[in-house]
């Protein structure tokens, strides 16, 4: 598709990432962003103070749309004009070149200073520290009532839970 073959009408109707794939389609070579940019407002007739504000909106719709990618020094281009090689020998081979061996690790007398020694200790918590539980039996467990004082009329009353 050409620009030349669009009506005005047609074009006015089109999308900016529409637009600039037809226009990086039509030239066939990579574009500066802003570049583009300025070409897809020429097609819609756009001033630039009304142009300068879409800028933004249009880098973010450039960026996330999959048919475009970014080149370097900020060059766009079609992503289908940018093939990717990948060659499973090469990957192999990196896989072949790693190494897991550990190295063992001298530790010195500094290092010594720092190293946590709280998990060869016991647990230091004694029988004082539970003196003040209770064992309470199943039948003991069951609810009794509560005394419960009512700060507005002053009265006690017996509660069942």
């Amino acid at each position: 598709m050409k620009l030349k073959t669009i009506n005005e009408s047609d074009i006015e109707t089109m999308s900016y990432d529409d637009l600039a794939y037809v226009i990086l389609k039509e030239k066939g070579t990579k574009m500066k962003l802003l570049d583009l940019f300025k070409e897809v407002c020429n097609q819609l007739k756009l001033d630039e103070l009304s142009s300068e504000k879409y800028l933004a909106d249009f880098f973010s719709l450039i960026s996330t749309e999959k048919r475009f990618i970014q080149l370097e020094k900020g060059f766009w281009d079609l992503r289908e004009n940018h093939k990717v090689k990948v060659e499973l020998n090469d990957i192999e081979d990196d896989d072949e070149d790693i190494e897991t061996e550990e190295e063992p690790v001298e530790t010195t007398e500094e290092d010594d200073m720092y190293i946590d020694e709280t998990k060869d200790i016991e647990d230091d918590r004694g029988e004082d520290e539970y003196k003040d539980l209770v064992i309470i039996d199943d039948e003991e467990s069951q609810l009794k009532p509560v005394a419960y004082h009512d700060p507005v009329t002053q009265k006690k009353e017996d509660l069942k839970c």
